[in-house]
């Protein structure tokens, strides 16, 4: 995929903020945006050149269970419609739960 013009990418980048519910807040700075809207422009991010494998290290870290729940979601939906790949890396059970697939690590060894 070829560089993307800036008209194009500053459209495309506003489709996708619009798309993790950050429409509004476009024009903000980051200092001025919740954790959890920090962790939504990262998606947006993410998916602006359409990638075909995204890798997510703990993506629900730092927030609360009701906006972690939230970016699985948006993660899951984005995955969905784009059909790329998704690689998360975890602790939590309840994201790991979720994955089709699951590679435990344990102590340096893989185990399915």
């Amino acid at each position: 995929m070829g560089r993307m013009d800036a008209p194009k990418a500053e459209a495309r980048g506003r489709d996708l903020l619009a798309r993790v519910g950050l429409a509004e807040r476009v024009e903000h700075k980051p200092y001025e945006l919740s954790g959890g809207e920090q962790q939504r422009v990262a998606l947006a991010r993410a998916w602006i050149n359409s990638p075909e494998i995204v890798l997510a290290d703990e993506p629900t870290g730092n927030l609360d269970s009701h906006t972690g729940e939230e970016i699985i979601e948006l993660l899951c939906a984005l995955r969905a419609e784009t059909n790329a790949t998704l690689l998360i890396a975890t602790h939590d059970p309840k994201v790991a739960a979720r994955a089709p697939k699951v590679i435990e690590l344990t102590d340096g060894l893989v185990s399915r």
